[in-house]
């Protein structure tokens, strides 16, 4: 069954930013998955107590696919890079299809 990534992210750094994400599509392809969404052209109807600059959705095969890239050696510096650059309230969510 198909798992999938969601993030929000409010980007604080975008030359750091910029470098994760040339780094990162790759990554991701690696391990199989790949992108359903990128986007930075967000209308928000409902909103919560802040609003995001970016969602991305990673589709891969399954939830095993994202544990493997997630935790690979090749990702740690990603993420720390990725953390570096963005708000303290950005989220990243693993979740299984239906």
């Amino acid at each position: 069954m198909p798992s999938y990534v969601v993030g929000l992210h409010q980007i604080t750094d975008h030359t750091r930013f910029d470098e994760y994400r040339n780094q990162i599509g790759p990554l991701v392809a690696k391990f199989g998955g790949r992108y359903l969404t990128r986007g930075e052209n967000l209308r928000m109807p409902e909103g919560g107590y802040w609003k995001p600059e970016r969602v991305v959705v990673i589709e891969f095969p399954d939830r095993a696919a994202i544990n493997e890239w997630y935790s690979s050696p090749e990702y740690q510096p990603l993420i720390e890079l990725r953390k570096g650059c963005q708000s303290v309230n950005d989220m990243t969510f693993f979740m299984d299809g239906v």
